[in-house]
């Protein structure tokens, strides 16, 4: 079952000249990606709910009940959408193998005393409208209605025309309480986006990880302004040419990661009016930044700004997240037979830790990576490895959800 989900899953929304993926929020890929998993839900029973803000929830057994008794369910998931031109693996092996572990379960004959749930989380990379884990955020209020409606695309589609033009109604999204009274326990498996369990300096790690916590990481952009002109007739002496402070923001990034112990990427430029032969008017520049220390940081953020002389506009910040330390302990006791298994931290942001930061009991499972590479065409994860994820999560649900109700 895990085989021919993948292989159902593999053409949507890939590009043909780069190989990578691009699934982007509120699309006609995203639209079939959203078919694609309420018919697997289908096919197993399962019933499908859309929440306030457009994440997807296939239930076994009845959530509101189950809350009404004290045992809310548990729930296992991840996302479908990508980064452009992304790999195959972050975000669709958690939900494939979310339905295999339940297909794994119901051949076993489990019998579960909690609801079971699996989750499709909307724009979970924010590729599109600019702030990542949106589906999350606006579900539990981590960010407004508001706010995420004016969000724009970069042809200055909002996401509420996106939604509308998707067939839904914007007016109804927001912070979903009944939805969040549902989850008793998150666990989303995700491949590993590093190299820490296919480090050849620990060949004995195996192939499945416990995370332990999500660094705090944000986005910031920043806004330079210059004055459009003529690339052929304009002396250098009288250009304002803002993709040089462009280029000094991308070198300060660097170096200020450098310094202050962190990661910091410009990965994205807007350049206006975008003509090989024109001085540009405005580029726009965002910069990712990441550490293990929170103040670390936004040390680095203050450096490129003041390196540049420019202010940047904060679009998103997470604090540090940590996964609840009573079920990572459970994680790992379960999963270590033959050796311990790995706790490890990261540097991804993911919608578990949204859902960790709004109070709900999650951690999360990761799939050993060879490349170490994500994002891209070349993140892999071996077959056998995510057969490995798929019992991880079966060992995990009967430890969770087994027993009389």
């Amino acid at each position: 079952s895990f085989d021919r989900m993948w292989d159902d899953l593999a053409p949507i929304g890939r590009h043909p000249a780069t190989g990578g993926y691009r699934r982007f929020a509120w699309t006609a890929e995203d639209a079939t990606l959203r078919e694609w998993f309420v018919g697997e839900a289908a096919r197993r029973g399962l019933d499908t709910v859309e929440d306030r803000a457009g994440n997807l929830w296939a239930w076994r057994g009845d959530p509101d009940a189950a809350v009404a008794a004290g045992h809310p369910g548990l729930v296992l998931g991840s996302h479908l959408d990508s980064v452009p031109d992304g790999g195959a693996f972050d975000g669709p092996l958690g939900v494939v193998s979310a339905f295999a572990a339940l297909d794994q379960l119901d051949a076993k004959g489990f019998q579960s005393r909690r609801p079971l749930g699996i989750a499709c989380f909307g724009d979970e990379e924010g590729a599109r409208f600019g702030v990542a884990c949106a589906g999350s955020r606006l579900l539990t209020g981590a960010m407004t209605s508001a706010r995420g409606l004016a969000l724009a695309d970069g042809n200055g589609t909002s996401m509420a025309e996106a939604m509308r033009a998707a067939g839904r109604e914007p007016g109804h999204v927001g912070r979903d309480d009944e939805t969040l009274r549902r989850i008793g326990t998150f666990v989303e498996l995700h491949v590993e986006q590093g190299r820490a369990l296919g480090d050849p300096d620990h060949p004995a790690d195996g192939p499945v990880a416990v995370g332990s916590s999500i660094w705090p990481h944000g986005r910031w952009r920043f806004d330079l302004a210059g004055r459009a002109d003529h690339a052929g007739t304009t002396r250098l002496d009288d250009r304002d040419d803002p993709m040089l402070l462009a280029a000094e923001v991308i070198q300060q990034a660097r170096a200020a990661a450098r310094r202050f112990g962190c990661v910091a990427t410009v990965g994205k430029l807007r350049v206006q009016p975008n003509g090989v032969n024109a001085i540009p008017s405005l580029v726009q520049a965002w910069l990712d930044a990441r550490g293990e220390d929170e103040h670390a940081v936004t040390q680095a953020v203050a450096h490129v700004e003041n390196a540049v002389g420019r202010p940047a506009t904060q679009e998103s910040w997470t604090d540090t997240t940590l996964f609840d330390e009573d079920l990572v302990r459970l994680l790992a006791g379960t999963l270590a037979t033959e050796r311990p298994v790995p706790v490890l931290p990261t540097g991804a942001g993911h919608d578990a830790g949204i859902l960790a930061a709004a109070g709900v009991p999650t951690a999360m499972l990761y799939v050993r990576n060879p490349t170490g590479i994500s994002h891209s065409p070349e993140e892999y994860a071996e077959p056998a490895d995510c057969h490995a994820g798929v019992d991880a999560l079966v060992r995990v649900v009967e430890k969770l959800a087994g027993g009389p109700a």
